[in-house]
């Protein structure tokens, strides 16, 4: 049977402009393509790990605006097995402004999260029944935190196991941490959070170590192009890396996305029996290598 994954996470409305190079302060320049698509962390992430063979129920918000009626019409074309999609009255739905530039599709990005920071006790409350009959938590930082602890709370009284991928960073305190199962930083977040710098599997080691010290279960760094790392507390020989391949370098205006990894992970580990989940099968560490790609697009 296939795993039951609950993604909390944000929706934007992503608006692309793709030019030659990127204007100067004050110069306008025309783009030579443009789009506009579904975005945001919680709903990449969901989409990820429902194409990896999931059967997601995403949890977000929205504005009560145009935006929001695209993302609802997206998201119930999606094929997720369920949506719970509050709407704010206040805020609009979350958005993004993305430049993309040259031939390396180098990218400038603003990002307005509007109605994703607005999520109350309330509808947290309303969502407990969903996250008990998951196996997988996943959530990120692009919600108010102050939401996202109590889905986290809601998960550990459940019994689900929780996947937080601390992205974009927030202060986050060693409480919470202790929460977590499993930790997915890319190497600049691991730095933020750990406060050892990252440019290497070294030092990501050392940065998981310190992850440890803090509460965190096992722990996910990923180095983008280099690849990624796996650790778990108190055992030196759960530390593995894995390399992508320098056989296929990224083709040309292409983007990693590079929160794929983090949505088509939790399929992966469903596939052991809930009672299992505690540790990683080596199947689970391979879903981070090598990452999806998809044209024209940003690194988000």
């Amino acid at each position: 049977m296939k795993g039951k994954v609950c993604v909390f996470g944000s929706f934007n409305l992503d608006i692309v402009a793709v030019m030659r190079r990127f204007p100067l302060p004050g110069e306008s320049l025309t783009a030579h393509h443009s789009m506009m698509g579904a975005g945001g962390k919680g709903a990449n992430q969901a989409t990820a790990a429902l194409r990896a063979g999931a059967r997601v129920h995403y949890i977000g918000k929205v504005g009560n605006d145009d935006f929001g009626l695209f993302a609802r019409r997206h998201l119930e074309k999606t094929g997720f097995d369920a949506i719970t999609l509050f709407t704010c009255k206040e805020k609009p739905t979350g958005n993004a402004l993305i430049y993309v530039a040259g031939d390396d599709a180098e990218n400038m990005i603003s990002v307005y999260p509007g109605a994703n920071t607005t999520v109350t006790a309330a509808e947290i409350t309303r969502c407990q029944p969903t996250v008990a009959a998951a196996d997988i938590l996943l959530v990120q930082l692009e919600n108010n935190l102050n939401a996202i602890q109590r889905m986290i709370d809601s998960a550990r009284a459940s019994g689900t196991f929780v996947i937080l991928n601390p992205a974009p960073w927030q202060k986050i305190n060693d409480a919470l941490l202790a929460k977590i199962d499993l930790l997915t930083p890319n190497s600049t977040e691991a730095t933020q959070l750990s406060g050892v710098t990252v440019t290497d599997f070294a030092s990501a080691r050392r940065a998981a170590e310190v992850l440890h010290r803090k509460g965190a279960r096992q722990v996910i760094i990923t180095l983008g192009i280099a690849g990624a790392c796996y650790q778990r507390p108190r055992n030196s020989s759960a530390f593995r890396y894995f390399r992508h391949s320098r056989a296929t370098p990224p083709a040309p205006a292409t983007r990693s996305m590079a929160r794929s990894p983090p949505g088509s992970l939790p399929a992966t580990i469903c596939r052991r029996r809930r009672g299992s989940l505690r540790h990683l099968p080596h199947s689970a560490l391979n879903a981070l290598v090598p990452p999806i790609r998809c044209p024209l697009m940003p690194r988000l």
